[in-house]
Parts: structure tokens; sequence; C-alpha cells
């Protein structure tokens, strides 16, 4: 009897899917694998339902054999281990991301003569329902707010993008590379206040309220699935921000950053450039304690962003007020400086690590851009923001587009720069 392997990355089961496995039980004995989550969110959604539930549906399909576990995005080992006559797949891996997959998979096949079967992808209206339900639910703010929670236990180091538009949302949504074999994609977003600001042109000093701001979290939610982070600044009042936790809380933020500053905000990275005080430890503890205490769930994160490094009160202060701000409550630190020598951030870290294992701790590297993830992980480094980048990336672009189209008087030299529109309306999904 041949042997045919099919893996499986989905939360349900539909035709498309019977469909796989009615064709693989003409080549012989059916093994199904069961994507695992850390693999699984390197290339697709977040799981809408636990790995055990997934598993059991694979096992009560009929003309299975055998369910396993693949635990990576490439075959290496599951065809190392079975040595499969057949691999069966949609065809939809044929190309884009996935086809890298699917190139792994021909060569090791074509060690021992194995071959892979692509299947016709079924897709219709039944399928389409299918999957916007799933959608639909990771979208939901119970299911939404807990995720940044589930990732830091997942996910080596957390991905986070900024974004300030529906778009932008899209975008950190739906952008998966490939690079040497590997698929990767981004876990989360994170809604700036500074880009926030910029986009509606506006300078970034908490002018923006957070009605407004508020708008841009529904704007971003209502066409994504992945959590978010928010750019809560100062925080404000105290007794506003016991508010905007409640709000954020309930809309499905994953988490809000505050920073230890008072008085009018400037953006950090102007350091001593500007005047900026610090506030005390005793009333940012008051003010963590406050938002924690009107949560209402336990999936909901108030991290505390550190300003010692970006205003020169020392690594000494940095690590008094970590310590004050988790006893407070705070459920992770944010460390900030505008070096670009990250020895700093790398010694915070590795001091705060010792004391504390399990806090999670967030990195913005706008000012040190050439250290790698892997590098903030190995200091211990839970969540890197990327959180500008979108935005400066944007600009330039837009501005030079109007200056050749005012040089030219016509648009035809900037249209070879220019993304087609048939492909940014791909990138919006259709209800």
């Amino acid at each position: 009897m041949k042997t045919v392997y099919t893996c499986f990355c989905t939360d349900i089961i539909h035709e498309g899917h019977l469909n796989i496995i009615h064709e693989a039980r003409k080549y012989g004995e059916v093994t199904v694998g069961v994507l695992s989550d850390e693999a699984r969110i390197r290339f697709n959604r977040f799981p809408a339902v636990g790995f055990e539930e997934r598993f059991r549906l694979a096992q009560n399909l009929d003309g299975v054999k055998e369910v396993i576990i693949q635990k990576d995005i490439m075959y290496d080992k599951v065809i190392g281990e079975l040595h499969p006559d057949y691999v069966v797949h949609g065809d939809n891996w044929k190309e884009g991301p996935m086809k890298a997959i699917r190139d792994n998979v021909e060569v090791l096949l074509s060690a021992y003569g194995g071959k892979i079967i692509d299947v016709p992808y079924t897709y219709n209206e039944n399928v389409r329902r299918a999957d916007a339900r799933v959608k639909e639910k990771l979208s939901m703010p119970e299911y939404r707010r807990k995720r940044l929670r589930q990732l830091i236990k997942i996910c080596p180091i957390v991905k986070t993008l900024e974004v300030h538009s529906g778009l932008t949302g899209l975008i950190a949504e739906k952008t998966i590379v490939e690079n040497q074999g590997e698929l990767d994609q981004f876990d989360a977003m994170w809604v700036s206040s500074l880009c926030d600001s910029t986009a509606k042109g506006k300078p970034d000093i908490e002018l923006v309220d957070m009605t407004s701001r508020f708008r841009t979290i529904d704007d971003v939610m209502e066409v994504t699935t992945k959590p978010v982070i928010f750019d809560g600044d100062t925080g404000g009042l105290a007794e506003h921000f016991v508010y905007t936790v409640r709000s954020l809380e309930r809309m499905g933020v994953s988490a809000v950053i505050i920073e230890d500053k008072v008085g009018l905000k400037r953006n950090s990275l102007f350091g001593t450039e500007a005047s900026q005080t610090q506030d005390s430890i005793e009333h940012f503890c008051e003010k963590i304690q406050m938002g924690k205490r009107a949560q209402l769930t336990d999936d909901f994160m108030i991290v505390a962003r550190i300003e010692s490094l970006i205003l020169e009160q020392g690594m000494d202060d940095a690590l008094l007020r970590a310590r004050a701000y988790v006893g407070a409550g705070a459920d992770g630190i944010m460390i900030h400086s505008r070096k670009r020598d990250p020895s700093e951030i790398f010694e915070f870290c590795d001091r705060f690590r010792r004391e504390y294992d399990s806090v999670p701790l967030v990195v913005v590297p706008t000012s040190f851009g050439q250290v790698t993830e892997k590098k903030l992980e190995s200091h211990g480094v839970n969540i890197v923001i990327y959180a500008n980048q979108l935005t400066r990336s944007a600009f330039p672009a837009m501005e030079q587009t109007a200056r050749d189209i005012l040089k030219y008087h016509r648009a035809q030299e900037v249209e070879e720069r220019l993304m087609p529109i048939k492909e940014i309306l791909t990138l919006i999904d259709e209800l």
C-alpha cells in the first residue's frame, strides 16, 4: 500500500479539506499532519481554536489512517520520518510565498522518487462563508484582546508594525515574505501617537484627542484580526486614564503603553534637546494602579515605558523605576533609548532579566535599527515595535510623486513606480 501525507492548518473542516482527503485516498493510506501553533503563526492566521481541538477535527475525518503533529512550516522532519510516496496539497501553494513550501517538498521527495499531487483549490460560496466566519471570530474583541498574551508565550519575539489607517492595517495583516526558504509575517500592530498625529497633519503633543484616536483603532480593527498595542503617550491625568483603559479594553485592544513623563508631551527622540519632565515614581505607580483597578478582564495589559535613558537619568534610575512599576502592577516594561549604540538597552534588559524572568520586555529600535530581532531576543526582549517606518516610507514617496507631476505636468513619469490600482483593490476584502 502506498503512503500519502497532507498537512492541515485550519480551524474548521469544510468541503475543500474533504476534497483533499478524497483525492489523497485514491493514492494510498492517508496520514494528516496538523500544523503547530508556533509554525502556523509564521504565515497564517492566528488559530481561532486550540491545537487540541484542531487535532481532534483531523482525527474525526473518515479515511485517515493516522494524525500527527507537524511542528515546522517546512516538511523536512515529516518527510524524513514518514517517507511518503505522495504529498497532497491544494494548488494554491504553487505561487506566492507558499511556493517556498512546495519547492521544499519537491526537493525532499525527489531524493527518493516521491511525488506531489496538486489538487485544484476549492473556493466557492460555502468555503468563502466558512473562512469569513473564522476571520470574524478572530476580530471579535474578546478573542483579539487576549491574543497578545498568547503570542508572547508562543513567539520567540512578537514582531509589531506601526499602523495609522485601515490601509496600513491591511499591510500589517497581509504581508507575508519568503526569505531563504522561511516564511514570516507581523504578529501585532502598534497604533502610534506620532504617526496618528502626523497622518492628521497635527503635532505630536497629545493634541489629537482620544475620540479621534479611537476612531483610528476602529478603522484598523474593522479590516484586521491581529492584536493592537496602543500608544497612550503619558496616559494623561490618572483620573482620565481609567476611562481610557476601560474604552480600549472594551474595543478589544490588547495593551496600552504609557510613558513616565508629565507636562506638554514632546517626542522622546528629542531627548534633552526639548524640555521634558519625568514623572515621579510615586505618581506614575498610582496611575498604573488606578488603570489596573479599572480593568474588567485579565487579558488587557498596561505596559510602563521608562524614559530614564532618554532623559539621561542613568541606568540605576531606569532599573529603580522598573522595579517600582512592576510592583505597582505593570504587565510589562518598555525601555527606550535614542542612542545608535544599543549597549545601554542591552545592559538594561540583561539586568532586568536577572530579577524578572517572565515580565514582558518591549523595545522600539528606531535609533538602533541595525539590531536584529534575534539579537534582541537573546537579551530577553519579548516584543519589538517598528514604530514609525510605514509613515516615514510613505511621505518621501508621495512627496516625490507630487514633485514629478508638477515638474512634467503629467503623470506618465511616475507610473512605473506606482502600485497598480488593481493590486490595491485585491488587498481590500469584499464582504
